[in-house]
């Protein structure tokens, strides 16, 4: 038999920490992790892909080293973003979850997502001070505003675990579970991102430079505050075990409460267009300032 106190305080609690709307809701299927090396088919090593040592080498528990692929120039990966939503809603808050080893002194976009016009309305540039590209339905922010994180550099050779919290107009980027980097994201109350185009990894649309090294992991979280929790439930140090299905769980702030998080990876088919070929699937007439071609270029 329970006790009365214990049960109130307990509602209590449950009434502090979450609105009664998070606890009566049920997350819609769209907006779960996305895990974007398998959606992209990094598994079945396509061209400009071999698997190699992770992270750890030597991870406890496990019969070995943790698994990650190297990319060359040659990788050439890309899927319909719907792959990643097929609910058709991208959202507005989210976590970019990387463990990574970029080529030392590279500088290249690790992701990028084009709407269906061929804009670029997302992408995380990896280098030495790297650049979140953020575009919403409405244009904002415009380029010289995009959040740039100088003193920051994830290509010296060396892997990064690297956690970044959208949230309302704010971008923090968490690296190696410790250095913590704030940001303002001057984008609209409500921004919708578009789910018609495609993600594409390692690059942006006819940029030269193009994603080498290696990487372990790659996700995108319907939660900003994944992104706190990322060494602990989704990369953690090389003397836990990896979780077999990375999950949002409790990041131990009063506010989140994890039952309500569900995680389970999505099942997609690879797409297996080209770069050269992303260009006509998206638009034949791309934007020359929002692709990166000089002006008067065409495809």
């Amino acid at each position: 038999m329970s006790h009365p106190v214990l049960t109130n305080v307990l509602l209590l609690l449950l009434h502090l920490s979450c609105p009664c709307s998070a606890l009566l809701e049920t997350p819609r299927p769209g907006l779960r992790p996305a895990d974007l090396l398998k959606i992209l088919d990094f598994p079945s090593l396509p061209d400009g892909v071999t698997k190699t040592t992770g992270f750890c080498a030597h991870r406890k528990s496990t019969k070995g080293a943790d698994v990650a692929y190297r990319v060359s120039k040659e990788a050439q990966l890309s899927a319909p973003t719907k792959q990643l939503y097929p609910a058709d809603v991208f959202p507005e808050d989210f976590s970019i979850l990387a463990t990574v080893k970029p080529k030392k002194g590279s500088q290249s976009f690790l992701m990028s997502v084009y709407n269906e016009q061929g804009i670029q309305q997302l992408g995380v540039e990896v280098g030495r001070s790297p650049v979140f590209l953020y575009e919403d339905h409405t244009g904002k922010p415009s380029p010289e505003d995009y959040p740039l994180f100088r003193g920051l550099n994830l290509a010296d050779g060396k892997w990064h675990r690297v956690a970044i919290s959208v949230h309302k107009q704010s971008i923090t980027i968490i690296l190696d579970c410790k250095k913590k980097t704030t940001q303002k994201l001057s984008r609209s109350p409500h921004p919708i991102i578009d789910t018609k185009g495609i993600v594409v990894f390692g690059t942006r649309i006819l940029d030269e430079e193009v994603f080498e090294g290696d990487i372990q992991q790659l996700m995108i979280v319907a939660d900003h505050r994944a992104a706190y929790d990322y060494c602990e439930h989704y990369s953690p140090d090389c003397e836990v075990p990896v979780p077999e299905q990375p999950q949002a769980q409790d990041p131990n702030t009063d506010e989140y409460v994890s039952h309500f998080i569900t995680s389970p990876h999505l099942s997609v088919l690879h797409h297996p267009c080209g770069q050269s070929q992303l260009l006509y699937l998206i638009s034949p007439h791309l934007e020359p300032s929002r692709t990166g071609l000089a002006p008067g270029i065409r495809a």
